[in-house]
């Protein structure tokens, strides 16, 4: 087994690796950057709804585990910025009451270790780096602050129609804050209608590989490492300190030995990674004498919904550009939160008839194609509570394993009854629904949680192990919560702090 030697390991490249990795790249550490997956190539089925949607060409092949230890594909992607380059590019703050305790109508929301105005200068520094448009005043729900670092992407004539109607109802749609390189100038986005889940072939969404990678591996003391897996952190004899990690890479075995190192896989990945990490210091994985790592697994519960007129086409190209947070904090006729309503990206035909193959198999693609073309997509998100029994393990083949259960179904239930409302009351006429339920695994979160409290977290609040000094987890395995709002600006914010914490104590 060879070995290499670094200042600065960091094992993932996405909101979170890809993050820090920009903003310590300007230091004097040598720093790698290893990420399991390879680039995504920049080719003509980027845009193609049959080859991201049918055929999974940049999906991950590896099979988990449910509950019942049935396998299941997750909706994950190994490649350089991770799940960023499938994202919709949504980037919220959290709201300021979500770093409180918050009662919902099935439990308790606990409070964050930090609160907002801790985060709120990282918050303003994502959003200068990963270009995000919004505009204030208009979101009820929206702490008060400065203006965004660029103004809000247009709505599209029905879109502007839309949010017409929204406000005769007496609500309140704000544009959705996005992050987009240059829309609808030359050279910049093109706001096409294969934003959502799909990478952008001209590089112009705000993911981590394209703000944050890509020029960090510009600078000489930044390495990066392409189908670079990491098997396992190694400690020192004490347990209190890893020495190495042991990467699998082009099929040789590599281990690299480094002062510091930051974990940044996801939160799934992360709690597998540390879990496999065992060892006699560590029984029960690296850094868990908590019995932590692993647990309180969350994962919104999203439903998406189609707001249909059969004799009206939907002539807009680019529709995500408007959310309804009237009921984030409390809904219709109660004071328990409900959770967000926002606008989606266009449903490809194919990628309605891979939903309603499961349902009534045989239609053709035309006829999925027509319906579409009449639709209006919406994405209705609540908060997951956490709950100890849902988490993350490693079986004894190192496979993952996923027990979730959604919490706070009551409040989700209702949310989506009432966007249903919203929509007839427009004038659509059928509205569908559909769920990933207890299999999802898009804005994953919580194993590896954040506190004050070593007896009760797992992290520190700069992210750092209360067990293993020199080890950070930098991801939304952080979050004591998941709010009800994408995560991703989040990430990218803690990450921004937690670098700036290393800079000033660590590597100084």
């Amino acid at each position: 087994m060879s070995t290499e030697h670094f200042d600065i390991v960091i094992i993932g490249s996405g909101a979170g690796g890809g993050t820090i990795a920009h903003a310590l790249a300007n230091s004097d550490a040598r720093i790698l950057i290893l990420e399991r997956g390879d680039e995504v190539p920049r080719e003509a089925q980027n845009w193609e709804p049959e080859a991201v949607w049918k055929y999974l060409r940049y999906r991950t092949t590896e099979r988990w585990l449910d509950a019942d230890g049935q396998e299941f594909l997750p909706y994950t992607h190994y490649c350089v910025g991770g799940n960023t380059k499938f994202w919709g590019s949504v980037l919220y703050r959290l709201r300021r009451e979500d770093f409180k305790a918050t009662e919902h109508v099935d439990g308790l929301s606990p409070a964050w270790p930090i609160d907002y105005e801790t985060l709120e200068p990282y918050y303003e520094q994502a959003e200068r780096l990963y270009h995000v448009h919004g505009e204030y005043g208009h979101d009820p729900t929206e702490p008060s602050r400065g203006p965004y670092p660029f103004g809000p992407v247009p709505h599209a004539e029905g879109m502007a129609a839309i949010v017409a109607g929204l406000r005769e109802q007496g609500l309140h749609p704000s544009p959705l804050p996005l992050g987009l390189i240059r829309p609808g100038e030359a050279g910049g986005c093109v706001l096409c209608n294969t934003c959502n889940s799909f990478p952008c072939r001209i590089e112009a969404k705000s993911d981590a590989d394209v703000v944050c990678v890509q020029p960090a591996a510009r600078r000489s003391n930044v390495t990066l490492w392409t189908n670079a897996l990491a098997r396992r952190l190694v400690t020192d004899r004490s347990g209190c300190r890893i020495q190495a990690v042991e990467v699998d890479r082009r099929g040789q075995t590599t281990r690299v030995e480094a002062s510091l190192f930051i974990v940044s896989c996801g939160a799934v990945n992360s709690a597998a990674l540390l879990l496999r990490s065992s060892n006699a210091a560590h029984p029960d994985g690296l850094a868990n004498s908590t019995g932590l790592v692993g647990k309180r697994y969350m994962a919104h519960l999203a439903t998406m919904m189609q707001g249909f007129r059969p004799f009206q086409c939907n002539n807009d190209v680019f529709q995500k550009t408007v959310a309804i947070n009237d009921f984030y904090l409390r809904g219709p006729d109660t004071s328990y939160p409900l959770g967000q309503i926002q606008s989606q990206g266009r449903t490809h035909g194919v990628m309605a008839q891979i939903v309603g193959d499961t349902i009534v198999p045989g239609i053709p693609l035309w006829a999925y194609e027509a319906w579409v073309a009449r639709g209006v997509d919406w994405l209705a998100m609540s908060e997951d509570l956490p709950r100890e029994e849902n988490r993350v393990s490693v079986d004894g083949d190192s496979r993952i394993r996923v027990h979730y259960q959604p919490n706070n179904v009551k409040a989700h239930a209702r949310l989506v009854e009432e966007t249903r409302r919203i929509l007839r009351r427009l004038g659509f006429w059928v509205v569908m629904k559909h769920s990933h339920q207890s299999r999802n695994t898009t804005h994953q979160c919580g194993t590896v949680v954040f506190g004050t409290d070593p007896n009760a977290s797992v992290l520190d609040t700069y992210c750092r192990a209360h067990d293993v000094g020199n080890l950070f987890v930098v991801d939304a395995s952080f979050f004591p919560s998941s709010a009800a709002v994408n995560p991703g600006l989040t990430i990218a914010a803690q990450a921004l702090r937690v670098a700036e914490h290393i800079k000033d104590t660590l590597l100084k």
